[in-house]
């Protein structure tokens, strides 16, 4: 594919949600079953975040379009994944967030995944994630010093769950059936058994780190690394002072 519109990578600092959502127009602008969901969730922390996504997901997918950030509307795919309803350009979006990030993916008419999370890995989660790894990537995590480990393994996890989340299945599949390689230099390829012969290079991968602490990964249909147009919120209450897309 030539002459495609970039990814668009939208970061949401938690800290800001409350301005940020309050601007647009708050929980008003969510549906009846997010606001039930909303008020399902228990700890502010996760209410803010899942409040945060929601609102950053309309923003950004009205950067694109121009349609209002009060008229989408979703529904949710097979496996969870939200779609906008009724399709809107053939945009496309992905969220994620962890405790003090959220983060947003949008692409026009391609396939996309997002996740971030906190880095490095905790021991208790080298513990119990190496296990669910393809061997190739077990075998890279024995050759590592400790410290180095549990980083790789934050790196690995986060392009697993952005690639399965753009093909749309979530972690609903087995995570050892495909493996992740990040040469020195070159592109971060996948092998994967379960798809057609050479269905891999169709898609592209950045590994970032939005910010101390943590790491996000971004899987991109017929996309190309580097190619994200990258929009950092911080504090700002105004929705005229934040940046388009």
């Amino acid at each position: 594919m030539t002459n495609v519109e970039p990814a668009a990578l939208w970061l949401l600092p938690e800290r800001a949600v409350d301005g940020f959502a309050g601007a647009l127009g708050g929980p008003r602008l969510l549906t009846e079953e997010e606001r039930a969901r909303l008020e399902r969730l228990r700890g502010q922390g996760a209410r803010r975040r899942f409040l945060g996504a929601r609102m950053l997901a309309r923003y950004a997918l009205s950067a694109r379009s121009g349609r209002p950030v009060d008229a989408w509307r979703f529904r949710t795919g097979p496996w969870g994944r939200p779609e906008p309803e009724p399709p809107c350009e053939g945009l496309r979006f992905n969220l994620s967030h962890t405790e003090g990030l959220i983060a947003c993916v949008v692409t026009r008419g391609r396939d996309c995944g997002v996740d971030v999370e906190c880095a490095p890995a905790s021991s208790d989660a080298v513990t119990h994630l190496v296990p669910h790894l393809a061997d190739a990537e077990r075998a890279e995590l024995a050759g590592l010093p400790p410290a180095v480990r549990a980083d790789r393994l934050s790196e690995l996890w986060v392009l697993k769950e952005a690639y399965l989340k753009a093909l749309g299945t979530g972690i609903t599949r087995g995570l050892a059936g495909f493996a992740f390689a990040t040469p020195p230099a070159g592109p971060i390829t996948v092998h994967d058994p379960c798809r057609p012969s050479g269905a891999g290079d169709a898609w592209s991968f950045d590994l970032l780190r939005p910010a101390p602490g943590y790491v996000l990964a971004v899987a991109v249909e017929h996309g190309r690394p580097g190619d994200l147009h990258r929009i950092d919120l911080a504090d700002l209450a105004d929705p005229a002072d934040l940046p388009a897309a």
